[in-house]
């Protein structure tokens, strides 16, 4: 009883701490020693390996997925300094008109995460960009938030087969699957996210003009507005996109020669870089990442004169992210060690339950628990994942269930990406939260879960 209500206060103290603000090494490390204190663990064990170097230790994921981070947090770096990212937001704003504001900032959001830019680097450089957007829309910053979380926060994240995301390279590095495993219902899944969530941000500008709402200026947005510099600067667009092409290239073209010709016999490099690519589900898309930034050193003339800079700067950039995901992961990785842990997993694993949908509660309430979609994943990854193997669902189809899964009810109060989100655009979450919830929980629960209908009408599940 006792360790079992340790949980729910070690719980309920990292949500308050996230909320606080407090720093979330610190938050983790204080409630996986409440929960170590009320479980009866052994304290050396607990800070010793349990949380940092375990199976779910905060360092064993850092190393493992250190090189994919960094990759990343470089290229998204890359495509920010050259503006790059700019000129392709300046392109579409463009194309679209101020008229389809909302459905300007999803696109470019999901174009760049999609090509591999991070998350945190997309919000970024969007926001300065969007309040010129939103100021001659008259859009509540609300709804802009909303609006770029459904591009860079669902499907790109967690649906859509073959992105370099770290929900793509985790599902793939523990079930030696591929980027574009369950990729057909991935797609299905995203089609529902992308769909429902633009209809429900564009309902909610309707209601907004219908009632005077609009957009709101403060002197955080004077100072954000002054990052977007020059526009003139930016290089044109069909130059801009070229890396993310290149990046997506290298991780698409291999799938695409193996579909096309039998390489399990043939001993030319091709076919072992062919098979290196397969076996490889961190290094080839970091691989990919690197390529990605060192083409936009080639194109983009300012860059090479930056270039140690700007490999120094993403290389900085990458810690915060790694850190932040791995704080959960250790903290998850002390919570998996608990009497009340393995009986919540036996639960699941026993209930009179379909598998897919015991694959989408537990991966939700792993993920809502630590509030990151990426670390509870790993979590579930390492500790549930193979049981369900055993019971007969296919690695590909688990890939993708349990990814979108993990990104509906991550989105809680308490998740770093929506404290972080707020903080950018200067809203709160009295403000902002409702838009929030809708479309990067609710939505995502109902897409994992149409998913799920669908695999079973097909006798998939």
């Amino acid at each position: 009883m006792l360790g079992n209500l340790g949980l729910l206060a070690g719980l309920a103290l990292l949500i308050y701490m996230a909320l606080r603000g407090v720093n979330i090494f610190i938050a983790s490390l204080v409630c996986a020693l409440v929960v170590a204190v009320t479980n009866g663990l052994l304290i050396p064990k607990t800070l010793l390996e349990y949380y940092p170097s375990g199976p779910l230790g905060a360092f064993s994921f850092a190393g493992r997925f250190f090189l994919l981070f960094l990759c990343g947090a470089i290229f998204g770096k890359a495509m920010a300094t050259s503006q790059a990212a700019k000129s392709i937001a300046l392109a579409i704003t463009r194309s679209l008109g101020v008229k389809h504001t909302l459905l300007v900032g999803m696109s470019v959001c999901a174009l760049l995460t999609y090509g591999g830019v991070v998350v945190f680097v997309v919000v970024f450089t969007m926001y300065p960009l969007g309040i010129t957007l939103m100021r001659e829309a008259n859009l509540p910053k609300r709804l802009w938030a909303a609006a770029t979380s459904v591009g860079a926060g669902t499907f790109t994240m967690t649906a859509l087969p073959g992105t370099p995301s770290i929900h793509n390279v985790i599902s793939a590095s523990s079930l030696g699957t591929d980027l574009f495993a369950g990729g057909w219902i991935g797609i299905f899944a995203a089609l529902i996210m992308g769909g429902l969530g633009m209809w429900y941000v564009e309902h909610g500008w309707r209601k907004a003009r219908a009632t005077g709402e609009g957009f709101v200026e403060n002197a955080q947005d004077r100072r954000m507005e002054q990052l977007a510099g020059d526009p003139s600067e930016a290089p044109p667009w069909y130059l801009a996109i070229i890396p993310l092409v290149v990046v997506l290239g290298v991780i698409m073209l291999p799938r695409l020669l193996i579909a096309l010709g039998d390489w399990s016999t043939s001993d030319s490099l091709l076919a072992e870089s062919l098979r290196f690519s397969q076996a490889q589900p961190i290094i080839w898309p970091s691989l990919a990442l690197i390529i990605g930034s060192l083409v936009c050193l080639v194109l983009f003339r300012g860059m090479r004169r930056k270039m140690g800079q700007v490999f120094g700067q993403g290389a900085e950039d990458s810690i915060m992210p790694l850190i932040n995901t791995a704080a959960v992961i250790g903290f998850g990785g002390v919570v998996t060690q608990t009497a009340g842990f393995s009986q919540f997993a036996q639960w699941m694993l026993n209930a009179d339950l379909p598998p897919l949908l015991s694959v989408f509660a537990s991966a939700s309430v792993v993920s809502a628990i630590v509030g990151s979609s990426s670390g509870g994943l790993q979590i579930f990854m390492q500790s549930l994942a193979p049981h369900y193997l055993e019971m007969g669902i296919e690695p590909e189809i688990l890939h993708r269930i349990a990814a979108i899964a993990s990104g509906g009810l991550d989105s809680l109060p308490h998740c770093g990406a929506v404290i972080a989100t707020f903080v950018i655009m200067g809203l709160t979450h009295r403000e902002a939260y409702k838009d929030m919830f809708a479309v990067t929980v609710a939505i995502p629960v109902i897409a994992c879960l149409a998913s799920i209908a669908l695999l079973m009408a097909l006798g998939m599940g």
